[in-house]
């Protein structure tokens, strides 16, 4: 019984501390992605943040000649849980961010277990700062470079799509030519462009008024 109290079973006032950390920087992490209603909030990210501290404690405690041996498999483990919240809406992939945030946090709870409180708290802090300063960039950037899908089908005509590029460029879009098909005398053009919100609209009332549109998607 003796040898049982003082063998490394029991927890630690240190473990205890490294847990505390963990729930607080992932905590702060999760209520960013919970106060912008993402997938993965405060819960999730706290969930991996002490599981990642635990697995690496335990592979320190168990593995005693090779202390990765359980704390490597997290890397490859946290792959399933990004995947899962990451999926495709129309022509956007959406999940990524929160799927780098998740990754980042098991990194951080990896951190708290070995015992490298400062580089966890200084990558919290970093993490922090990058989730609340980029989307502000990403608006500016977004009211100059916006991009938008366009799909026009109409009557197929000589040079009917190079007509359309034009105008794009007439609107001060910058287009980029995707897949043209064409089918039963009809031809179906899409494009990629990019420019101000405001250009884009002006181009998007022009076409509206063409009576020679059949389709137009954007």
């Amino acid at each position: 019984m003796e040898s049982f109290f003082e063998s490394s079973h029991f927890l630690t006032q240190t473990e205890v501390n490294k847990f505390l950390l963990a729930t607080l920087l992932c905590g702060l992490v999760g209520a960013e992605r919970e106060y912008r209603s993402k997938s993965a909030g405060l819960k999730t990210m706290i969930m991996i943040g002490l599981g990642s501290t635990l697995f690496t404690i335990l592979s320190i405690k168990i593995g005693l000649t090779s202390h990765d041996r359980i704390a490597s498999n997290i890397v490859t483990g946290i792959g399933f849980l990004g995947a899962g919240v990451i999926f495709k809406e129309e022509n956007r992939v959406k999940g990524l961010t929160t799927a780098c945030v998740i990754w980042i946090v098991a990194a951080i709870g990896m951190a708290v277990g070995a015992g490298f409180y400062e580089q966890a708290i200084g990558v919290t802090a970093v993490v922090l700062l990058a989730l609340f300063t980029f989307p502000f960039i990403e608006e500016i950037g977004d009211r100059r470079f916006t991009k938008r899908n366009y799909r026009i089908v109409k009557k197929h005509e000589p040079h009917t799509l190079n007509a359309y590029e034009e105008l794009f460029i007439q609107y001060k879009l910058k287009p980029q030519r995707g897949k043209q098909e064409l089918a039963n005398g009809m031809i179906t053009g899409n494009w990629t462009a990019v420019g101000k919100p405001a250009n884009h609209q002006k181009f998007v009332e022009n076409m509206l008024k063409d009576k020679d549109i059949i389709e137009f998607d954007f």
